[in-house]
């Protein structure tokens, strides 16, 4: 998921105390419930899953890590994905084969015993289907919180929020968000914690990406940078083999990035990309409300049809102690 940007970014991240995020976070709703179904699983790999074997994880994910942003003041509205372009129709087979070819491998795993190499396996096979968003908007709504469903991607509709003011900054492990614009990016807050990473355990915590801070950095413009991401490979294309995102920095800065877009790209509409980063579909028809939480709605839906801990349930909806009614950008910020 996302673009290979990192090896040009990574001075521009500045690590954030949860403190310093107070404000309305528009999140991109598909990432984060990737990165709960991919993180909340047993140590062999298993998801979290009810008596009938249905799928829990996003569940879990979304209700407690709900409660840890809202008692750091962090007011969450979850964009949602709407119809994708037609040229990343491709992206999407391509992942829903590298997702079954990864579930073989995790149960060959588990045949083995090799259980770090399942849970492996098994984190790249989690797959959001229309059941997890689905029961995700459910509990969303239970809880009182606002989503909004995107015309085309959710994270341009988030980075564009941002841009609006609607929002304080995007939450998405993807550094596509700062292709559409997204003045700042917050990385690590659905996934932060211990976890483990290439083998070993590592402590994840938030950090922040500004645009104008990479582009100035880079000495680049927004426009440049969307160059790099397709010599690298985007959600849209795959990119020229061999070309990482140093390298494509050079070229660009070498003004070679037309010569090798035609000889490399040939098959790809190169402008057609640069179009849908700059100017994506969108929309501004929302309206950002928070409300008290069903409580017994909640419990019905997690504890009587899910299985949840009613204890943990209890707890978690203490948490979640917030005032009804609209609130202005002034109130949070």
């Amino acid at each position: 998921m996302g673009v290979a940007l990192r090896d040009i970014i990574t001075d521009y991240k500045t690590p954030l105390s949860w403190e310093a995020l107070a404000g309305i976070a528009a999140v991109d709703a598909h990432n984060a419930l990737y990165q709960f179904l991919s993180v909340i699983r047993q140590p062999d790999g298993t998801p979290l899953m009810d008596q009938q074997g249905r799928i829990t994880s996003h569940l879990s994910g979304i209700l407690f890590r709900t409660v840890n942003f809202m008692e750091k003041g962090i007011k969450p509205v979850y964009v949602f994905d709407g119809t994708p372009p037609d040229f990343k129709q491709e992206t999407i087979e391509q992942r829903r084969a590298v997702r079954d070819q990864a579930r073989e491998q995790w149960q060959e795993a588990l045949r083995r015993g090799e259980i770090e190499e399942a849970a492996r396996q098994a984190r790249a096979s989690s797959r959001v289907d229309q059941e997890v968003i689905a029961t995700s908007k459910t509990l969303l709504s239970l809880l009182g919180l606002p989503y909004i469903e995107a015309p085309s991607e959710g994270e341009a509709q988030a980075a564009w929020m941002v841009r609006q003011g609607d929002a304080r900054y995007v939450v998405s492990q993807d550094y596509d968000t700062l292709l559409f614009g997204a003045p700042v990016l917050m990385r690590n807050l659905t996934v932060s914690g211990k976890r483990k990473l290439h083998g070993r355990t590592v402590t994840v915590t938030p950090e922040r990406i500004t645009l104008a801070d990479v582009l100035a950095g880079l000495g680049i413009s927004r426009e440049d940078l969307i160059r790099i991401a397709v010599l690298t490979g985007t959600d849209f294309n795959e990119g020229v083999k061999g070309i990482g995102a140093k390298t494509a920095l050079k070229v660009l800065r070498s003004g070679e990035f037309a010569t090798v877009a035609e000889e490399s790209l040939s098959g790809t509409d190169v402008d057609a990309i640069m179009a849908f980063f700059l100017n994506p579909p969108v929309t501004g028809e929302y309206t950002l409300t928070w409300s008290e939480p069903d409580r017994e709605g909640v419990r019905s839906m997690l504890c009587d049809r899910y299985d949840f801990s009613p204890d943990r349930i209890e707890k978690a909806l203490e948490g979640l102690k917030i005032r009804a009614g609209q609130k202005t950008l002034d109130s949070w910020f």
